[in-house]
């Protein structure tokens, strides 16, 4: 007897094939440079196994504050949670399939209203509510490894929630990784802002000398 794909059999292969650091990660320590525009700063950074972080050797709190916000999101992105941690509260259901294969996968539940568009086990398309926002993230280049992908090209848009109205441009990210003992490591993160199709930003955020 042939078994159906449910929308979560098919959301869940997509999440789980997503690239995350296992319960043996070490933490590792690295230096960072962060250049903002004209600005540069340079100091140390670690990532302990629990996943907590610090910045140490900058003085420039926005700076420091900027290179936290990188740091959070690289452990947000490779903590390992089980699908039922993360999405035990909510439900999934097919949405619209699109022309280059893609497949909507809309949820309801407690994350209700958010949607994503997943093809070949990879999130491509994220549509999520933070509060007063949407923000909608596009996934353009992937990099696959025996343990999963990574994001190596994608932007963020966000959105007032209530008029859907563009709110505060466009970010366009490009990553890079290193497989330093066993583990896949972000080494450099481009940033470019950008509104009405200029660019009013650039951020760059290296990692070298990392240690684990």
């Amino acid at each position: 007897m042939t078994q159906t794909l449910t929308a979560q059999d098919a959301f869940r292969a997509a999440y789980e094939n997503r690239y995350t650091w296992d319960s043996n990660f070490p933490g590792f320590t690295a230096d960072v440079s962060f250049t903002n525009g004209d600005a540069s700063h340079s100091g140390q950074v670690a990532i302990k196994p629990d996943m907590s972080f610090e910045v140490t050797g900058i003085e420039d709190e926005a700076a420091k504050k900027e290179i936290e916000g990188q740091l959070w999101e690289i452990t947000v992105h490779r903590v390992r949670r089980t699908f039922e941690e993360s999405h035990g509260k909510n439900s999934f259901e097919f949405g619209e399939k699109y022309e280059d294969g893609a497949q909507e996968i809309k949820v309801t539940g407690a994350s209700m209203g958010n949607s994503y568009n997943i093809k070949n086990d990879t999130v491509t398309f994220v549509n999520r509510k933070i509060r007063s926002v949407i923000v909608n993230i596009n996934t353009f280049e992937t990099l696959d490894t025996p343990e999963g992908y990574l994001s190596l090209g994608y932007d963020s848009v966000y959105f007032d929630a209530e008029t859907k109205e563009p709110k505060g441009g466009s970010s366009f990210f490009r990553d890079s990784f290193d497989k330093i003992d066993g583990y896949y490591v972000l080494t450099k993160r481009e940033i470019t802002a950008k509104e009405n199709d200029e660019v009013v930003g650039e951020k760059v955020f290296a990692f070298t000398n990392i240690k684990f």
